[in-house]
């Protein structure tokens, strides 16, 4: 248990916060992000600190990003005596990391990234990673594992979705291990798995049509993909024939391969 004893903040169920004080699973999620002196990691939601201190104990630089402003004394009180910790306050799902970065650490082209993140912000969140993932090396994240099962998702499987197709055309993914309701505190429910993110070039997944096309293709998971694109485009079946998809298909059992090849037929006649 890495939990300081007598630490006066509780858990905010509106802010999804369920802390890590298990430190077995504290050193995993640390040891995933292979952290090398004097680099610096950006950590989303520190909450209270746990993986914070362990990160600073390998001799990091963390740029922490909370969004309770609360924890912030305390979280400054704990680490600030480093130097090598800063911590603003900010929604890391609307907050600027490349601006961040330049702000604090000029030198600083790209960084790693780690967060255990509550289920409501993980589809925001990972949206909008996707866009910052530019200015990323590599990223450790934990979300409760349905939503890892979501985004892991392969063809065929009744999980995959639009965010699947999404993170699959801005990362490569790989699970690393999941994490059991009592490592943290409060307890949650459910299981958390961590997932490692490894960000891909400049792609279709930069392009908001290529979002829609997603989007548009997993509207209505019973429907055939020739039938839920039929809002976006006036003749899919075309489209899907010369892309050599059967419009019968559904949208979870499409590759990301056929994704691109049919984003490439309809970029330009997907509208907004």
């Amino acid at each position: 248990m890495v939990e300081k004893m007598g630490h006066s903040m509780r858990a905010k169920r509106s802010l999804g916060q369920n802390f890590l004080v298990d430190g077995n699973y504290v050193s995993k999620i640390v040891n995933a992000v292979h952290p090398e002196k004097d680099e610096v990691v950006i950590e989303i939601g520190p909450g209270r600190g746990a993986l914070t201190r362990e990160l600073l104990d390998r001799g990091v630089k963390v740029l922490a990003i909370e969004l309770d402003r609360e924890l912030v004394p305390q979280l400054r009180d704990d680490n600030g005596g480093t130097g090598r910790f800063i911590v603003v306050v900010a929604d890391a799902s609307e907050a600027d990391i490349r601006k961040l970065l330049d702000q604090f650490y000029p030198e600083t082209p790209t960084a790693k990234l780690v967060a255990n993140l509550p289920y409501y912000i993980s589809t925001a969140i990972l949206q909008h990673l996707a866009n910052e993932r530019h200015c990323l090396s590599d990223l450790v994240l934990m979300f409760q594992r349905e939503v890892v099962e979501r985004i892991t998702a392969k063809p065929g499987n009744s999980e995959r979705g639009y965010l699947t197709v999404l993170v699959e055309a801005a990362f490569a993914v790989e699970r690393l291990f999941d994490v059991p309701p009592e490592a943290f505190r409060p307890r949650p429910k459910i299981w958390s798995s961590v997932v490692r993110l490894i960000p891909k070039p400049t792609g279709p997944a930069d392009d908001a049509a290529f979002r829609r096309l997603v989007s548009s293709g997993f509207s209505q998971k019973r429907k055939t993909l020739a039938n839920n694109l039929k809002a976006a485009y006036p003749e899919p079946t075309v489209a899907l024939a010369d892309a050599g998809i059967d419009p019968k298909r559904r949208a979870e059992t499409l590759e990301l391969s056929e994704w691109l090849r049919l984003y490439a037929l309809l970029a330009d006649r997907i509208e907004p």
